[in-house]
């Protein structure tokens, strides 16, 4: 049914190209738009209107979830950890990625490996314990023994197999690739996809500004967050790259903000596409970072340990590339399952589609090794209170979107095909201007459904109108209002001078 759907979409696919069996052309306006779900385009860019609007079956469509699998969770990189969630020879982890579950171990010579979940004599689940240390896995079922580099051990009554070389061919089962950028580990089930470091793009930068922000290095600290969302999974990748939302969804954390002297604006945070599906947000106005922006509500204490770092930092990455690191929040999307949000804390987000309204997000924090026990404190307490599953963005942003998939399964039997469309057109008349967009705009999102399209084998956007030409798509730059050293220490040094002051009147 996929492929007839998508035969026909194809064979539709050219502006004023004649449906057979209409008496004119196809037309993609609001109020012409044909009737037929299966005629409707998945996305749709009109260019003289300067509109964008995806078809709202893309988030609950059986069958579309089914592309998805076959089309992109099958075929491309896929986050699946961090090599620091196993820190010593022997550790392992269970998870489960794109609807397969794995085991993410280091074997006894320290290297990483990803396997499937699945004993290769009968099929059983193999590991049944979420995490541990171990060199063997055993499965409960007829007790055939594997070692933590996937090869057999032990098969009881071996003797019974009468071919040679039986067991060297009954290993655990590989995933086709895995790589390893920054800390990050990727995997992919096809072998048949380009170099990690190629995938990642201009995404990969990003990634090293974060290892950047301490001189010892990130680690991912133990345990796991996992909550399940009803919606669905291109929901969640709307939501953190729509600045648009932040002041009216999460009005309680700014009218925070604002009650502890933090000015809330827009006026210099940026949405970047950055190819490959991959997409960038850099905000200046979400509040302080800690160990390298300071604010108030942070402490005297923790000024000072602000101040000594940035020196550090600062000797060690230059001065510009110190501000690039420090002085801007971003949250940063790799197609098609992680999100790194890098405000005021770090934390990870893997995202797992169960359904086409139902998605598992897992959830980890990242923090500088061997930092003070009293900046990770700090830390914890700052991420758990905003971007935790119970601080207070996170809880808003899942209201949102489960509400979002509410509505799209109500307009599921529309026949207006203007009211099952859901429109993402703030600031397309900057597209293919090389213009930055602002992160209020939804640029971001449009770059994202349109590689969204092609990946899923669904073809390509529908153009309405006459399309620009193309223009490369802006390069992110750093923001105008940098909280450098200097600044950090103007304010410390105003501080001191006042204590001092007032030690001398006493």
């Amino acid at each position: 049914m996929v492929r007839r759907r998508l035969a026909m979409f194809r064979a539709d696919c050219t502006p004023g190209r004649t449906d057979q069996r209409m008496s004119g052309p196809v037309s993609t306006s609001p109020q012409t738009t044909d009737t037929d779900p299966g005629q409707r385009p998945w996305v749709v860019q009109d260019w003289d209107r300067r509109s964008f609007r995806v078809n709202r079956a893309a988030y609950r469509d059986p069958e579309v979830f089914a592309a998805e699998q076959r089309e992109i969770w099958e075929r491309t990189w896929l986050y699946l950890g961090h090599e620091t969630e196993l820190p010593k020879p022997n550790d392992f982890k269970v998870r489960t990625l794109a609807g397969r579950p794995l085991i993410f171990t280091r074997d006894s010579a320290g290297e990483l490996h990803a396997f499937l979940n699945s004993c290769p004599h009968r099929g059983t689940v193999l590991c049944r314990e979420s995490q541990g240390n171990s060199r063997l896995f055993q499965c409960f079922y007829h007790a055939w023994t594997f070692r933590n580099n996937g090869d057999v051990a032990a098969i009881p009554d071996a003797g019974a197999y009468a071919t040679e070389g039986f067991a060297e061919s009954m290993g655990l089962r590989s995933v086709a690739r895995m790589e390893v950028y920054g800390g990050y580990v990727f995997v992919s089930f096809s072998a048949d996809v380009p170099p990690l470091r190629e995938h990642l793009g201009a995404a990969a930068d990003y990634i090293d500004m974060i290892n950047d922000q301490h001189v010892a290095g990130m680690e991912v600290l133990p345990g796991t967050q996992l909550y399940s969302v009803r919606g669905n999974w291109k929901l969640a990748v709307e939501n953190a790259m729509d600045g648009y939302h932040f002041a009216p969804t999460h009005n309680t954390f700014v009218g925070y903000l604002r009650e502890s002297g933090f000015a809330v604006d827009d006026d210099d945070q940026y949405a970047y596409n950055l190819g490959n599906g991959h997409s960038l947000l850099i905000l200046t106005g979400h509040g302080g970072r800690i160990s390298m922006v300071w604010e108030p509500r942070f402490g005297e204490d923790e000024r000072v340990r602000t101040v000594e770092h940035r020196r550090e930092m600062e000797l060690r990455l230059g001065s510009e590339r110190a501000h690039l690191v420090a002085d801007e929040s971003h949250i940063l999307f790799v197609f098609p399952n992680l999100l790194l949000f890098d405000i005021e804390g770090l934390s990870i987000r893997q995202l797992e589609p169960v359904a086409p309204g139902q998605t598992d997000v897992r959830a980890w924090q990242l923090v500088a090794r061997d930092e003070d026990p009293a900046c990770r404190d700090l830390r914890l307490k700052t991420v758990v209170s905003f971007v935790g599953p119970g601080g207070l963005a996170t809880p808003d942003d899942i209201e949102a979107y489960e509400a979002v998939q509410r509505g799209i399964e109500a307009t599921a039997e529309e026949q207006r095909a203007e009211l099952d469309y859901s429109d993402m057109s703030r600031g397309m008349a900057d597209d293919r201007t090389g213009v930055r967009g602002r992160s209020t705009d939804e640029g971001a999102m449009r770059g994202f459904w349109r590689h969204w399209v092609r990946a899923a084998g669904l073809g390509e956007p529908r153009d309405v109108g006459t399309a620009p030409p193309e223009a490369p798509e802006p390069t992110p730059q750093p923001s105008k209002r940098p909280h450098g050293l200097d600044e950090i220490l103007a304010g410390l040094e105003t501080t001191e001078t006042t204590e001092q002051a007032a030690g001398v009147a006493r």
